[in-house]
């Protein structure tokens, strides 16, 4: 039993947790019996969120991966319903053929649908179609007091909003039903643009929005400013089958020693994938894949950072505030602690619906750090600081050490969200960042 409670952690495997019971749900139109169980509860669906949003140490966990059925799929109108613990993979395999596509993907397809809307997450193309709950026609709510509550826009639009983005605080949901994308190909075509300064990566951001779906930026951590722009939109008619790019997948096979994750090491290895994708051609043609899930491609990858696991760090802040993004690059630098992936994206001007959606218009840095422990909390302690002078905010699904006062100021709105939050449900993260004195 121990080792099933142990299995159950964060992608970044930082904080662990021991949960008190695993309690697995098979069915939606099943319910659940909240009052058997004197603790707290929250679903739990792939563990991709980095952090402890969807851990509860010492509660029980409500494993959501048996609710994975497809309910409805229109073909001819882009509908599809399905329980909430589909993952966007199952889903890609069933519309990609049929000539559809999700209107909003992370950069895993391994997440299920339940914790999309739960992290409200978004996707390289937030410029032109914003997050994921902007696609939510209606779900389905369960409350600890047996109450299934159907929510949209027009029904119980409160909770609607308060779920959207709600770090599955609000209840379980059971099914949704959500609007997606017509494609006539599963290409891409894509270009790829070097970069010397962040006011150039600035500048090929703006004029790429325009014309292009999906653009990114990797940053080289170790050479502030320099990085590769990369830009795609579907294309043709061709699909290809997603089962083929499944068997290619690989597996990471052992954990890095913490000790070889060094600023020389980290270094290193930017300078060696920028020279190797600037001998890439610099435009083409690939699958989606490839494309928006290049991570995908490698399993359990967060192996690599070994037990003592590792921080993502994913802030926004104001196009005016630009400064501010140069700032914590610099500031990693000074600290002798370089990201071992560093990533850059303009938010749009799409407004979510969730009430706690981090998305806004703006520029989102995405940090990856090894876990050195002490030393790289206070380097992040530093960055919050940056990041709330310049008015921003930090991603609650990525975050596993921010402040209580730091979340209450990153997201004023906190105390009219609690209102919503159903009295059953807690996780690691809101004890954590609500405590009156923290």
């Amino acid at each position: 039993m121990n080792s099933k409670r142990n299995a159950y952690q964060s992608w970044g495997r930082y904080p662990r947790a021991l949960h008190q019971k695993i309690v697995s749900i098979t069915g939606s139109s099943l319910g659940f019996p909240f009052d058997a169980y004197q603790e707290q509860v929250l679903a739990y669906g792939r563990g991709r969120s980095y952090g402890d949003s969807c851990l509860n140490e010492g509660g029980i966990l409500i494993d959501t991966t048996g609710l994975a059925k497809i309910l409805a799929f229109d073909p001819d109108h882009g509908v599809l319903r399905c329980e909430a613990g589909t993952t966007l993979s199952t889903i890609l395999e069933l519309i990609v053929p049929e000539g559809w596509f999700l209107p909003v993907v992370p950069g895993t397809q391994c997440v299920t649908v339940g914790g999309a809307i739960a992290n409200d997450v978004h996707g390289k193309n937030h410029h032109r179609v914003g997050t994921f709950g902007c696609h939510i026609r209606q779900f389905e709510l369960l409350r600890s007091t047996g109450e299934r509550i159907v929510c949209s826009t027009t029904e119980n639009s409160e909770l609607y909003s308060a779920t959207i983005a709600g770090m599955g605080l609000t209840g379980l949901i059971t099914w949704v039903e959500l609007k997606l994308n017509p494609i006539s190909g599963s290409l891409i075509t894509f270009e790829r643009v070097p970069f010397h300064t962040l006011a150039e990566c600035f500048s090929i951001a703006e004029t790429s929005d325009r014309e292009w779906d999906y653009t990114v930026a990797w940053l080289d951590s170790g050479r502030p400013g320099r990085g590769i722009f990369t830009r795609g939109k579907f294309t043709g008619n061709e699909i290809r089958s997603d089962k083929e790019k499944a068997q290619r997948r690989v597996r990471w096979p052992f954990a890095i020693p913490n000790v070889l994750l060094n600023r020389l090491s980290i270094r290193t290895l930017n300078r060696l994938y920028y020279q190797l994708q600037s001998l890439q051609p610099k435009n083409g043609v690939t699958d989606y894949h490839p494309f928006l899930f290049p991570l995908d491609a490698l399993a359990d990858w967060n192996r690599v950072y070994g037990q003592r696991g590792f921080f993502q760090y994913q802030c926004v802040v104001d196009h005016s505030e630009r400064d501010a993004i140069e700032e914590i690059v610099r500031r990693t630098l000074r600290a002798g602690l370089p990201a071992t992936l560093a990533v850059l994206k303009a938010f749009g001007e799409a407004k979510s619906p969730g009430m706690m959606s981090f998305p806004r218009s703006g520029i989102t840095l995405t940090l990856d750090f090894p876990n050195r422990g002490l030393a790289t909390l206070n380097l992040l302690e530093e960055l919050d600081e940056i990041t709330l002078n310049a008015k921003g905010a930090v991603y609650p699904a990525k975050d596993a050490r921010m402040s209580a006062q730091s979340f209450q100021r990153y997201f004023p709105q906190w105390q009219e969200f609690a209102h919503f939050v159903d009295p059953k449900f807690s996780s690691s993260f809101w004890r954590r960042v609500t405590v009156s004195d923290p």
